[in-house]
């Protein structure tokens, strides 16, 4: 636990979904921190608000990560950063490609430059699997396909799964960190840039790096509203409204979700192991499902079971099979494990959900569920 009272540790985006949650994990465990935001419209409404379940113990600074001047105000008594701004959300940015690139790969240089001016003790990066593209697959005779990518013609005539060179059925493995890169959207790019920067400077200026690559990360104060958050969030809104789950292809993708409440812990880890510098980790569940599982599990426990999941039977640009995690080298070097059953990080979802949709609303939303907590199961 760190017990220092100075200000000493910077988490940019942290008031973000994933920073708000880490910026409570931190000041919990005895960390005093200062967020920089840009506290963006698209998430956090016109009025630039910081957003109401933001731990009042940080120190906020509102600023953009790629304004050298506020960016070197923030770092004033910094020596330890987490940095996760970023615009997030594969789709958009195959149509927002300047933006993306802007904010994520600009963004973080203008970091990294700031730092050469800025000795600190430790760098750690949100980095994400989608740098990965397809996981890793193997055949039925144990040949290993790491570089794997859908044809489009295949997709037409409804046959999602990737296949081998010669036309063979491939299936999924858990997907280590040694695995090659192969983005399939420019923010998978952009996340991979962010990467090798990082790497490449802490490495010749002697700034202790590590990234962390966070599979599918969902939990309480997702925005649910906007178009551009998690999956499960936008399922549990629509079940909760009456509206069906849209499963895009036939439904049967696999990810390994993970709660933000490991999510958030991971960073604390990653603070404090000795061996977590220089080492790029995965952050995940260890468990794959499929979207037609997580639909289902949702539809139960928000009592819907009536509203069959409209199945498009269409793919999207940028979107992948399948891509879940091996997470024992995290295991190993952090001490971690993930602490929440998916089953049970549904369920607090659903009930912020629900408590969300009632607020606005200001009706209550029937779901026999308790109250959201921050879970320890």
């Amino acid at each position: 636990m760190h017990t220092d009272t100075s200000p000493t540790l910077l988490v940019t985006g942290g008031a973000g979904f994933i920073g708000s949650h880490i910026a409570t994990e931190l000041l919990q465990n005895g960390y005093h921190i200062r967020i920089l935001d840009n506290l963006t419209p698209r998430v956090h409404g016109p009025d630039r608000r910081e957003p109401g379940h933001l731990d009042r113990r940080a120190e906020v600074v509102v600023g953009d990560i790629r304004d050298p001047h506020r960016l070197r105000e923030a770092l004033d008594g910094i020596d330890t950063v987490i940095h996760l701004a970023a615009v997030v959300g594969e789709r958009s940015s195959m149509y927002r490609i300047e933006k993306y690139l802007s904010v994520n790969t600009s963004g973080t240089a203008v970091l990294l430059e700031a730092l050469l001016d800025h000795p600190i003790r430790r760098l750690v990066v949100a980095s994400s699997s989608a740098i990965y593209g397809e996981g890793l697959y193997c055949s039925y005779n144990g040949t290993v396909y790491p570089k794997v990518r859908r044809f489009p013609g295949w997709a037409a005539k409804g046959d999602w799964e990737p296949r081998s060179p010669d036309g063979e059925v491939i299936y999924p493995l858990p997907t280590p960190e040694t695995k090659e890169a192969s983005p399939s959207s420019v923010y998978a790019v952009s996340k991979y840039d962010q990467e090798e920067m990082c790497r490449m400077i802490g490495e010749t200026y002697g700034i202790p790096t590590t990234i962390l690559r966070l599979f599918p990360v969902y939990g309480p104060h997702q925005g649910y509203a906007n178009p551009y958050s998690g999956m499960l969030t936008e399922y549990a809104f629509r079940l909760l409204q009456g509206l069906p789950v849209r499963l895009f292809e036939d439904g049967y993708q696999q990810r390994d979700f993970v709660s933000v409440y490991d999510a958030a812990r991971a960073f604390r880890l990653a603070l404090e192991s000795p061996r977590a510098a220089g080492e790029t980790l995965n952050i995940a569940s260890g468990r794959p499902h499929t979207f037609w599982t997580v639909a289902s599990r949702l539809m139960a426990i928000t009592g819907r079971q009536d509203l069959s999941p409209d199945i498009t039977g269409t793919g999207r640009v940028g979107d992948i099979r399948h891509c879940t995690a091996d997470i024992s080298r995290a295991r190993e070097v952090l001490g971690y494990e993930p602490e929440v059953s998916l089953e049970a990080g549904l369920l607090d979802l659903a009930a912020w959900v629900r408590a969300e949709i009632a607020r606005e609303e200001k009706v209550p939303v029937p779901l026999k569920v308790p109250a959201p907590s921050r879970l320890r199961v």
